[in-house]
């Protein structure tokens, strides 16, 4: 039995889908683990299997947290805006449920919100094993420049971010709670207040460019965005995909959701389709060929006898994954009741091709 809290929390964890089911219970367990009271937890369990929804439900009838569940897969935003909703309190965190905490992280998160007035505050997210090691994101930059080539004035989208790959024992001494440009949805702080505003958290983008969107909408609304380096958690990227996550994963990482995702920010802010923007459009579907596909397709051409066809057949394979992943959107779209998204009237900076 949870023993009751001696005052009311102000923060409340919103955990989402971010590409997998196979470690959530681990997630979910640290959070238990590592986290201060008081606080509140939703879960958002967008279509897990069968034997994971189990095991969450479970847990939150043991400890007492909210547990929402949709029959379907939610994209992350979608998923994000349902455990909004549900936020009584003056903070939420979002946090995938691939990541694990550390100890003592919550309490810095809100201490530095407190003193500064932050509108959003990022841990310093690291990745893979040996947890809280490896950085991943210590804030960054992001925006939208407008340049000039031959063809005239052109706007792209920009990301940098901070200290990727280095290590936190180097860096210890260098990182202090600071203002930043640059916040990931790996993990977050933000305002209630801010992150319920209209359109802060875009619907419409579904699978990529969704952390770079919200922090030029906090920013374009007046809110800053700061590093806490005394808050660590890991994002779990170099865990195995299992046979139970493949369905969501390659429909997280689809063609289609990504294409409609840059298409819409595309619109959205009267972006050049050239440039990092550009490539990502043509290489939509990258992270399911090169983490899923591509070693699968590597290791059955491999056994073919003659060298010769091994690229016919890698090609021809690709083509026919390809085309399940359309098969599968469009599934999805149905059992979801999706509606196609119409694109936002570009911003100037020329036309944009319309969201599909």
């Amino acid at each position: 039995m949870t023993p009751p809290e001696t005052h009311d929390p102000i923060v409340t964890l919103v955990v989402t889908p971010r590409e997998k089911w196979s470690v959530c219970r681990r997630s979910l367990d640290s959070i238990l683990e590592h986290t201060e009271k008081p606080y509140r937890l939703v879960w958002v369990d967008g279509g897990s299997p069968a034997a994971v929804r189990r095991e969450i439900a479970a847990e939150a009838a043991r400890h007492g947290f909210e547990l929402v569940r949709t029959s379907h897969y939610l994209t992350p935003n979608e998923a994000r805006l349902i455990g909004l909703e549900r936020v009584r309190t003056r903070y939420v965190v979002f946090i995938d449920n691939d990541v694990v905490v550390s100890p003592g992280w919550l309490g810095p998160l809100i201490d530095c919100a407190e003193k500064t007035g932050a509108a959003v505050v990022s841990p310093v997210i690291c990745q893979g094993h040996p947890l809280h090691e490896i950085v991943h994101c210590a804030g960054g930059t992001c925006g939208v420049k407008q340049v000039v080539s031959e063809d005239g004035p052109e706007r792209h989208m920009f990301e940098h971010i901070a200290s990727q790959g280095r290590r936190i024992a180097e860096l210890r001494h260098r990182l202090s709670r600071s203002e930043t440009g640059l916040a990931e949805f790996h993990c977050l702080l933000a305002r209630t207040e801010v992150a319920q505003r209209e359109g802060m958290i875009d619907r419409h983008i579904l699978n990529t460019r969704e952390h770079v969107d919200f922090c030029l909408n906090v920013t374009e609304a007046g809110g800053t965005i700061w590093l806490e380096p005394d808050s660590i958690v890991t994002y779990l990227h170099d865990t195995p995909l299992r046979r139970s996550d493949l369905a969501y994963f390659m429909l997280r990482w689809s063609d289609a959701w990504e294409r409609r995702s840059i298409e819409h920010v595309i619109a959205k802010r009267g972006l050049t389709t050239r440039g990092t923007i550009g490539r990502r459009l043509n290489n939509a579907g990258w992270r399911r060929r090169q983490y899923l596909v591509g070693p699968f397709v590597d290791r059955l051409a491999a056994k073919l006898p003659v060298g010769r066809l091994r690229w016919p057949a890698k090609a021809l394979m690709m083509r026919g994954e390809a085309a399940l992943n359309a098969l599968l959107t469009r599934a999805h779209a149905r059992k979801s009741g999706e509606a196609p998204v119409a694109a936002p009237e570009a911003k100037g900076g020329g036309p944009a091709p319309s969201a599909r």
